[in-house]
This record gives structure tokens, C-alpha cells and sequence, in this order.
């Protein structure tokens, strides 16, 4: 997996007027870390908090003008002006791409921006080579979720106290977040467990989330 050039990444993600991409520099680190706590205070605690730090950005994230790294950070502009940030982090072992944080400056929220970035999630994420993409939601508010569900998205269950957050009362609490995925190849190249290998539970679930499809019956039927 490699990434795509900046100038490549602009023609993948079109962003209305007045906004453009561009990727995070080492000059930019303490501005947009100061402004990730200006923008989005209750990402204090929790896998989010790493973007407050100026070290995770110098030591994890592909800066422009250096060697590619697993994390990159793409910074939403309006003019000359930080407007929000959209971030990957690759796994190229399993060519899979992980959407790890898109924030909107409030200023910026309804220019609809975030929700051309994430709408061109899929193109970014098959341009680096990935065969799978994936990401987390909030269950804070729906306008995640119902972002993801409207760029075809599947659901595919809820994993709880997968992360933290602050609660109204200002305690640390554990809380569920839902589990978001697209798979970016073809059914035929994706081989369904055998039925006898999965247990009841795990069985119920499975042909309920992924039934199978009438064209691929016989193909399933003679996989391992």
C-alpha cells in the first residue's frame, strides 16, 4: 500500500468552493493540535486524545516531505485557514484502510465539507490499494452514522467500551461505539466460513448479516 500524491488526493476528493487538501507539514503540527482542542473539546480523553499531541503527529504520521508512514493527516483548508482534519491510518499486511478521525471546524460545519470527505473514503482508501475499509461512530449523535449509512456503509455491530469519554457529569466513562466497514472487492473473492465451524450463536448471527446470495450458492457450496 502506498500513498496516492497530494495532487492525486485532490482529484479523488472534491470539496466544494473555497475548500481544499493539504497535507499536514512539520510546521503545521502545533497549530492543528491546538486547534483539535479548540474544535472538538470532549476528544480530551479516548483514541482521539493522541491528536492533541504534538509528539504522535512527529513520531506516527507521514509528514509531507518525509518517509511514508502508516498514519496520514490531511488538513481541510478554507483559503489560507484551518478549516478541519481527515485522517487514515493504513494496514498493509491486511491491505485494509482504518478512517481515523474527520473533524469540521464548527465555524465550517455547514459547508457539508466532512461529508465530502467521507463520501470519498472508498476512491482514497482503493487508490492506496486497500481491499477493505473500515471505521468507527460515535453513538453520541446520528449524524455519523447516518453519513456512513448514506455513502454505503454496512453496520456491522457495536463493540462496547471499545473507547472512552466524558460524560455530562465530567466522569470518564467506557462507552459502545459502532463498527462501520465496506468491503472494496468482489463476493468471489471473499470465502464464507463453513457453516459446521461456527456455533449456534455465532451461526444465527452470521446468515442474518450475510445471507447468502443466489448467484453464489454453488460456488459456496464447494469452497473448502
Amino acid at each position: 500500500m502506498q500513498w496516492p500524491s497530494l495532487q492525486s488526493i485532490r482529484q479523488l476528493v472534491p470539496l466544494p468552493p473555497g475548500y481544499s487538501l493539504s497535507q499536514l507539514k512539520a510546521s503545521d503540527v502545533s497549530e492543528l493540535a491546538s486547534k483539535v482542542h479548540e474544535w472538538h473539546p470532549d476528544i480530551s480523553v479516548g483514541a482521539g486524545s493522541c491528536f492533541l499531541r504534538e509528539d504522535f503527529y512527529r513520531e506516527k504520521v507521514f509528514l509531507a516531505g518525509e518517509a511514508e508512514r502508516d498514519v496520514m493527516v490531511l488538513l481541510i483548508m478554507y483559503e489560507a485557514e484551518m478549516a478541519g482534519l481527515f485522517s487514515f491510518e493504513r494496514e498493509p499486511d491486511a491491505l485494509t484502510m482504518y478512517g481515523k478521525l474527520l473533524i469540521v471546524a464548527p465555524a465550517h460545519r455547514n459547508s457539508k465539507v466532512g461529508l465530502h470527505c467521507l463520501s470519498a473514503t472508498e476512491s482514497l482508501s482503493r487508490a492506496c490499494g486497500a481491499e477493505f475499509t473500515y471505521t468507527m461512530a460515535t453513538l453520541k449523535m446520528p449524524h455519523v452514522q447516518i453519513a456512513l449509512e448514506r455513502a454505503g456503509y454496512q453496520l456491522l455491530g457495536f463493540v462496547p467500551g471499545y473507547d472512552r469519554e466524558v460524560v455530562g457529569d465530567g466522569q470518564v466513562k467506557r462507552v459502545y461505539e459502532a463498527v462501520y466497514a465496506k468491503l472494496l472487492v468482489a463476493d468471489d473473492d471473499i470465502l464464507r466460513p463453513r457453516p459446521e465451524n461456527l456455533t449456534p450463536t455465532a451461526r444465527t448471527l452470521f446468515e442474518m448479516m450475510f445471507p447468502l446470495k443466489p448467484q453464489n450458492e454453488s460456488t459456496a457450496q464447494h469452497q473448502g
